[in-house]
């Protein structure tokens, strides 16, 4: 692993692909040139914006929330197989080591969830924190939007769930514990890999599997309803941690589940081809082959229902060991069973939905 002299340790993209919304880039043809070119500068850069809205309709009928918020874009958590890599693109950067070292900053994203609340056409159903980029990564620990945005919906008494792989959530237990007791809130941890060889460069900067596995302990112990998130499942280097990682969880008090199966869109083929065989050149032939088994030759398939399930003989058997160890772990609860009864808005004594 990680045997390239140039290596960005640290990082989990070591490439900046092009982006292919700009009609003019500079690019390093050769690395022998001398001009004004210089190397990417891995450390992270924060950018605050004035954001126009926070809460967006999820249109995708398959992934499992209707609405989400994210208050920051961008990630330092690095995940190589990342699909909010693409999006950063329509920020004019890189979906690789832009997306890590430029986190946006939603200042007013608080404000803006109020503003949203008020409104008289909304009517609540739970948003998903993290539905794109994860509410918990570094930068939180210095902004504290997450925090903010989970009072104000405390305040409204608006359901919410949220998927992090970051134990910095446990900074927020009280908060969770408050509306938990309202079942205003659910948590899913996402879990990949309790290889920490595997973790530290597909994942470089997140914590660590039994760290993930605390979050859920701590937190169902405080009456927050825990579940775990398999995903990406990836062939030939994760998919055999799938039962160990299912019972630990739910022995951890997880209740519920969910997995993907990994495809690479857009620029995410790049990133990952390039990982895979600088991280793990003695397998990265088997691994690749076996994801475009699984997509009909490709590594994407963006057809609805099917492309973070995959299709064939490798993706039907994450898929039945997946089914298999939900019910011999007791991982079949219902992830969105919140409460959207109790929303109110400030100076209202309450209101029937």
């Amino acid at each position: 692993m990680e045997n390239e002299e140039n290596y960005l340790k640290g990082r989990g993209a070591q490439i900046n692909p092009r982006n292919r919304f700009l009609k003019n880039e500079k690019i390093k043809d050769q690395i022998e040139s001398i001009d004004d070119w210089t190397e990417p500068n891995p450390k992270t850069v924060y950018i605050e914006d004035h954001a126009k809205g926070i809460v967006n309709k999820v249109e995708s009928p398959d992934v499992g929330m209707m609405y989400s918020m994210n208050p920051y874009q961008g990630c330092e958590h690095g995940c190589i197989y990342c699909y909010a890599r693409n999006s950063f693109e329509y920020w004019g950067w890189s979906a690789g080591i832009d997306f890590e070292t430029k986190i946006v900053i939603k200042k007013n994203a608080p404000d803006l969830l109020r503003k949203f609340l008020m409104n008289p056409k909304w009517e609540p159903v739970p948003i998903s924190l993290s539905g794109n980029t994860d509410c918990y990564q570094p930068a939180e620990k210095k902004f504290k939007l997450t925090r903010q945005l989970l009072e104000v919906c405390n305040q409204f008494n608006q359901p919410v769930g949220i998927i992090t792989k970051n134990a910095g959530i446990l900074r927020d237990k009280d908060l969770l514990q408050d509306m938990a007791k309202r079942n205003l809130v659910s948590v899913l941890v996402s879990i990949t890999s309790f290889e920490e060889d595997l973790r530290r460069v597909m994942e470089p900067r997140t914590t660590t599997g039994k760290q993930r596995l605390k979050v859920i302990e701590e937190l169902s112990k405080e009456g927050v309803r825990m579940g775990v998130m398999l995903g990406p499942m990836i062939p030939g280097l994760n998919d055999h941690e799938m039962q160990r990682i299912m019972k630990a969880a739910s022995e951890a008090g997880a209740v519920f589940s969910a997995y993907t199966f990994i495809r690479l869109n857009g620029a995410i083929k790049l990133l990952f081809h390039d990982w895979i065989y600088k991280n793990f050149p003695d397998r990265a032939d088997k691994v690749w082959h076996l994801i475009e088994n699984a997509h009909d030759g490709k590594v994407n398939d963006s057809r609805y229902g099917i492309r973070m399930r995959g299709e064939g003989p490798i993706a039907d058997l994450v898929r039945q060991q997946f089914r298999k160890y939900n019910k011999i772990y007791g991982l079949n609860a219902e992830r969105w069973n919140l409460d959207s009864n109790q929303f109110r808005r400030p100076g209202e004594q309450g209101k029937l939905f």
